[in-house]
């Protein structure tokens, strides 16, 4: 959709409780929500709108086998005595062999969190478009600060589907309504 503009009419809300009940009415009507903010994460939203469950973890779980397998091979290139590898540096440290499994869990473990992070980061970023020079509209300076908000696009509707989230919004407890387009 790069290059439309969407208009967009949008509801604030003073209370997550009233948000939640408001997304239960729309979702009761079959009103297609574009999208919901808020200025802190709500528990349970996800669930009251109907969402899946993220498959962020896959990824996560991807990029911190990637790690371990990283810091698996970087140590048996490192300190040799492998099957693997030669070995650069072949030192025995403490009486232990070369290559000592129970030495490299705690560098193991630190590259697959490592690894893990900052993919799943950038996964996230990639997925919900973020990132450096992404230019986000934001519909109200608010929502970021104490207001919480219903979005629903209306492009494409007619004045009566109009009136009729316009009401929707006054039944829902919205304390504002606003047009706009980004």
């Amino acid at each position: 959709m790069k290059g439309q503009h969407k208009e967009v009419l949008f509801g604030l809300y003073n209370d997550e409780i009233v948000l939640m009940s408001a997304i239960t009415k729309a979702r009761k009507q079959h009103l297609d929500i574009m999208d919901v903010y808020s200025p802190f994460p709500i528990h349970g939203l996800d669930t009251v709108m109907g969402l899946e469950e993220s498959r962020l973890h896959i990824a996560g779980f991807i990029f911190g086998m990637i790690g371990t397998l990283t810091a698996l091979i970087g140590i048996s290139w490192i300190f040799g005595g492998s099957l693997m590898f030669e070995g650069d540096w072949p030192t025995i440290f403490g009486g232990k062999p070369y290559w000592s499994l129970p030495a490299f869990v705690p560098i193991i473990f630190e590259m697959t969190v490592l690894f893990c992070a900052i993919g799943m980061t950038v996964v996230f970023y990639i997925i919900c478009g973020l990132g450096f020079g992404v230019d986000n509209p934001i519909l109200d300076e608010r929502i970021t600060d104490d207001k919480f908000c219903i979005a629903f696009q209306t492009n494409g509707m007619g004045q009566s589907d109009i009136d009729h989230l316009n009401g929707f919004f006054k039944k829902s407890g919205a304390e504002e309504v606003h047009t706009r387009t980004i």
